[in-house]
């Protein structure tokens, strides 16, 4: 029988594990080593600040074995919000377990009870194939766009990767 998966709201005690996560999913979908204190600021202020959005945490026997967090943006076509999928992330070990599926689950119904949530988004890498196909099976479907950007700051990283050196997730 599979381990139970308990979807929560993360709480201002869960900050390191989920500093620590994202840090995780920099390096193995990016090969970036995050700054731990800039990682740690932004979670923290995310968490105290929930207009900003929420991380849910998916928890298996009190570990916490996976994460996502959304943030909203206006869409004055639909008169309201659309939520954005970010820092998704499930631990070694526990993927293809449906850990993420859970939590888009859980997501999605607060969503859709939600009268301001007009929708939910995601960006994925074009040749992350993988992850594309799991998010089909949710029912997401190619929004037809591109995402482009202009950065006023740069991902900080850590000390050790901008000198040009590898270094350890957390010093």
């Amino acid at each position: 029988m599979p381990d139970a998966i308990f979807i929560r709201e993360a709480r201002p005690d869960d900050w390191p594990v989920i500093a620590e996560f994202n840090c995780r999913l920099a390096l193995e979908t990016e090969n970036k080593q995050l700054d731990p204190a800039t990682i740690e600021n932004g979670v923290r202020t995310l968490i105290q600040e929930p207009a900003r959005g929420r991380y849910f945490l998916a928890v298996i026997d009190d570990c916490v074995v996976g994460q996502l967090m959304h943030t909203r943006e206006w869409s004055d076509w639909r008169n309201g919000d659309i939520w954005w999928l970010q820092s998704v992330y499930v631990a070694d070990g526990f993927r293809r377990r449906s850990v993420f599926r859970r939590l888009y689950q859980h997501l999605q119904t607060l969503a859709e009870n939600d009268p301001r949530v007009v929708g939910i988004r995601l960006y994925v890498e074009h040749s992350n194939a993988r992850a594309q196909e799991t998010y089909r099976s949710l029912g997401m479907t190619g929004g037809g766009y591109e995402v482009m950007e202009q950065m006023f700051v740069s991902i900080p990283l850590a000390a050790d990767e901008s000198a040009g050196s590898s270094g350890s997730l957390r010093p």
